[in-house]
C-alpha cells in the first residue's frame, strides 16, 4: 500500500512537471504569453484528456477481457473510431448537413469504436469460450480492416480535406480544434476516469472470474454493458481530438499495474496520470523543433515506444501460459 502511494504521488509530479514543460516546450522555450499562450495551453489540456482517455479506456478493456494485450489500439477500437469520424465528415460533405456532433463529434467515433469491439467480440469466440489470444489477434485484423476502409473514404474526400485528414490519421493533436470541442472531451474524460475508479471494487470482484463475481451479487451483464459503452466513448473522443494514436492504452496500465499492484482504483488513477504524461511529453518533444514536412504526429512517438512494450508483455504472456 505504502509503495502504491508512492507511485501514484510520484506520477503526479511527472504530470506537472509535464505540463509545465508542455506550455515551456516550442522553437523558442520560453513562457509564452497572447495567443501563443492560449494556443499551447489548449494542446495541453487536449494531451491530458487524449492521453487519460485512452489509459483507462485500457484499463477497462483488460479488466472486460481478463487480458493483460487489451487495449484500444489492438483491439482495433481506435481504427474503428477513425473510420466512425472519416465516415461522418464524407457524409456531411456529400448530403451537405451541418458539421456539429454528427460529423465531427464524438457519435460517429462512438459508434465506430462500438462496431469494432462488438466484431472483436462476435469473432475472437473459440468453441463459444473467449480465448484471449484469439481476440488479439481477431482485433489487429479488424484494425487494418477499419483502417483500409478510412483510407478508401479519404480519397473520396476533396485533396485539401484528405491531406489534412491523412495527417491527423497517424495521430496529431491540431491546433484549429476550438475550446467548445476540447472542453467537451475533457470533461468526457473526467467523467469517464471518475466513474472508472468507483467501479473499482467491482472491477476487482470480475477479475476472480464469472463464478466468483456472481457469488458476491456482483451484476456482470449490467457491469460488461457500461465498461464497453464507457471504454467506447473514452477512445471515440481521443480520436477525435488526436486521431487514432496506438499503444498508450497498453502501456500505462501495464506499468502502472507492476508497480501498484492490480487494485483497479489505484490503477485507474495510476494509468490516467501515466498516459496524460506520455501524450504530454511526446507532444512536447514534436513541438520543440519544426522539420520540413512541419510537426511530427506524436502517433510516431507512441509507436516506437509501444511496439517494443507490446512484444515485452507479449512474450511475458507466452512464458506464463507456457
Amino acid at each position: 500500500m505504502k509503495r502504491a502511494n508512492q507511485v501514484i504521488l510520484l506520477l503526479i509530479v511527472l504530470f506537472l512537471l509535464a505540463c509545465l514543460w508542455r506550455m515551456l516546450a516550442g522553437v523558442e522555450f520560453a513562457w509564452p504569453v497572447g495567443e501563443i499562450a492560449d494556443l499551447r495551453l489548449k494542446r495541453l489540456v487536449s494531451a491530458v484528456a487524449v492521453g487519460s482517455s485512452l489509459a483507462v479506456s485500457g484499463v477497462l478493456l483488460q479488466a472486460l477481457l481478463r487480458n493483460p494485450l487489451a487495449s484500444p489500439f489492438i483491439l482495433g477500437l481506435a481504427s474503428g473510431s477513425g473510420f466512425g469520424v472519416v465516415t461522418g465528415i464524407w457524409l456531411g460533405s456529400v448530403f451537405t448537413f451541418s458539421a456539429g456532433l454528427i460529423t465531427y463529434g464524438i457519435l460517429p467515433a462512438l459508434l465506430g469504436a462500438l462496431a469494432a469491439l462488438g466484431l472483436v467480440f462476435l469473432l475472437g469466440r473459440r468453441h463459444g469460450q473467449i480465448d484471449p489470444l484469439s481476440l488479439v489477434l481477431v482485433g489487429v485484423v479488424i484494425s487494418a480492416v477499419f483502417g483500409a476502409l478510412s483510407l478508401f473514404i479519404l480519397h473520396l474526400l476533396p485533396p485539401g480535406k484528405m491531406a489534412l485528414l491523412m495527417y491527423w490519421m497517424m495521430g496529431r493533436l491540431s491546433d484549429d480544434r476550438g475550446w467548445p470541442l476540447v472542453i467537451t472531451i475533457c470533461l468526457f474524460s473526467v467523467a469517464g476516469t471518475v466513474v472508472s475508479a468507483l467501479l473499482g471494487r467491482s472491477l476487482d470482484a470480475m477479475s476472480l472470474g464469472d463464478d466468483e463475481a456472481i457469488s458476491l451479487g456482483l451484476p456482470l451483464y449490467r457491469l460488461r454493458s457500461v465498461l464497453l459503452v464507457l471504454s467506447g466513448l473514452l477512445t471515440a473522443g481521443a480520436v477525435v481530438l488526436a486521431g487514432p494514436i496506438g499503444f498508450i492504452g497498453l502501456i500505462s496500465p501495464h506499468l502502472v499495474r507492476l508497480t501498484t499492484g492490480p487494485a483497479h482504483r489505484r490503477l485507474v488513477v495510476g494509468s490516467a496520470l501515466l498516459g496524460s504524461v506520455i501524450v504530454l511529453s511526446a507532444d512536447s518533444i514534436v513541438n520543440s523543433f519544426r522539420l520540413s514536412g512541419g510537426r511530427l504526429p506524436i502517433g510516431i512517438f507512441t509507436a516506437l515506444i509501444g511496439g517494443p512494450v507490446f512484444l515485452w508483455i507479449l512474450r511475458s504472456n507466452w512464458r506464463e501460459n507456457a
